[in-house]
């Protein structure tokens, strides 16, 4: 049987990071990105599917703008907190939360009739990442927007250098895939941005856009900083401005990809 107190501990830790500054601009840049794609998806409220959406932190923002969300994931304790989350945020009607893996969605689910899907923090935690890729897709309706993210491998050694100021970890760090999140306590497989856009045009998606999330935050080591309102602020407007900016994109801690999915 899972161990629940080390699944509290993990949960408690999982919204105390939502909440910090890092938390809080990895959800403000992803949203500020996904919206700029959303003209000319549908006719005012969309359809979007979170895929392994956890506790709803991305479900809410988009469900705060009236658009309807179902949030997949296999996880009873994480649906729990979207729907806690949801009822906070008074949006319980636009959220719906399905327990099921991705890699078997119910059929009404995958029957092509989503604006959005949303694939966020899944791809480190799978095998088969073009299979994953496919299973994404095939819930939008042609012409519909995918966005990807995922933590950027070409971040890991800045990472480790700059932050754990070892450079022996991070000269290692250039030559593999592999990680670990302490947090969950499990593997994690880091991909690169251009893997990733590659695949999706095989895939036959349009329009990839690539976008840097946090490009600064996580090499600005002075934490307690950016807990200050105005500090903070500050560091939002620089992140915005540099989140579709190279070489900035290609640094940051985590990569997101907007597509739309073939409309022919």
């Amino acid at each position: 049987m899972p161990d629940a107190s080390k699944s509290d501990t993990a949960m408690a830790a999982w919204r105390e990071w939502q909440e910090a500054p890092w938390g809080r601009l990895r959800y403000a840049i992803a949203e500020a990105n996904l919206v700029r794609h959303f003209d000319g998806l549908g006719d005012g409220q969309l359809r979007v599917l979170d895929l392994a959406g956890g506790d709803g932190a991305d479900a809410v923002r988009l469900a705060a703008r009236g658009h309807h969300v179902t949030v997949v994931d296999h996880a009873p304790a994480m649906l729990a907190a979207a729907t806690e989350r949801a009822s906070a945020a008074g949006v319980t009607d636009l959220i719906a939360c399905v327990r099921a893996d991705v890699a078997d969605l119910p059929t009404d689910l995958a029957a092509g009739r989503f604006d959005v899907v949303l694939c966020h923090n899944l791809l480190p935690y799978v095998d088969d990442v073009p299979a994953t890729l496919a299973r994404a897709l095939a819930p939008l309706k042609r012409g519909g927007l995918l966005s990807v993210m995922a933590i950027n491998r070409h971040s890991a050694a800045l990472n480790l250098a700059v932050r754990e100021t070892d450079p022996a970890a991070a000269l290692a760090a250039l030559d593999t895939d592999r990680s670990r999140t302490l947090m969950f306590d499990a593997a994690l497989t880091l991909h690169a941005a251009e893997e990733i856009i590659h695949l999706l045009h095989g895939l036959g998606c349009q329009d990839v856009q690539h976008y840097g999330i946090r490009s600064f935050c996580d090499y600005i080591t002075d934490d307690a900083r950016k807990y200050e309102p105005a500090f903070y602020a500050d560091l939002e407007r620089l992140e915005l401005a540099a989140t579709d900016r190279p070489p900035y994109m290609h640094t940051a801690r985590l990569f997101q990809l907007t597509a739309r999915k073939q409309d022919s």
